[in-house]
């Protein structure tokens, strides 16, 4: 397995004090060419998730939960063919082993719940979740973040990445901080 490659810095972090502010400020690092950075918000601002990219990001969590839906409804079906015809044939008045209707309860029930369990766990492997320790849990004042703080993050993988421009970059998008991020 490939391991990826470690920096001593993981970016830089601006911190603003609305949301106006940070979405202005995206924006502005977007333009400019940043494509590999993240925001941190108290609540979900959908502007700030269209300008970082995200929605033009192919989700494959769908594709997860289909291909867990189709195999817990082949998987389902196939077994109750099997218990009814190899396992435990009951032969009554003539009807046949496999009847599909009598099958249609387990499938569906089989279905849901694969589907379920696979949207669950490819959402949360996709995600990269659980992760205890993130670098910009060190940073001063990010615990700001979970009431009334907005943070913009350029990391260190952007090919623009320079640790200088990138500084005096966020402290011209009228960031009311600006911090180092150690990896």
């Amino acid at each position: 397995m490939k391991r990826a490659k470690q920096y001593p810095v993981y970016g830089v972090m601006a911190e603003y004090e609305t949301p106006a502010a940070l979405i202005a400020a995206t924006k502005q690092a977007y333009d400019a060419g940043y494509r590999v950075m993240d925001a941190y918000t108290p609540f979900p601002i959908e502007e700030v998730s269209e300008t970082l990219g995200f929605l033009r990001h192919h989700n494959k969590v769908p594709l997860a939960t289909l291909v867990g839906g189709l195999l817990g409804g082949i998987g389902g079906y196939s077994l109750a063919c099997l218990a009814s015809s190899s396992w435990y044939p009951l032969n009554i008045a003539g009807r046949p082993y496999i009847t599909w209707p009598m099958f249609i309860p387990v499938t569906f029930e089989s279905t849901i719940l694969i589907a379920g369990l696979s949207c669950a766990i490819g959402m949360l492997a996709m995600n990269g979740l659980p992760s205890p320790y993130h670098p910009v849990f060190n940073v001063p004042g990010f615990s700001l973040v979970t009431n009334n703080r907005f943070f913009l993050c350029i990391e260190a993988r952007d090919p623009l990445y320079n640790e200088a421009v990138v500084t005096d970059f966020l402290k011209r998008t009228h960031a009311t901080e600006v911090t180092r991020v150690d990896g």
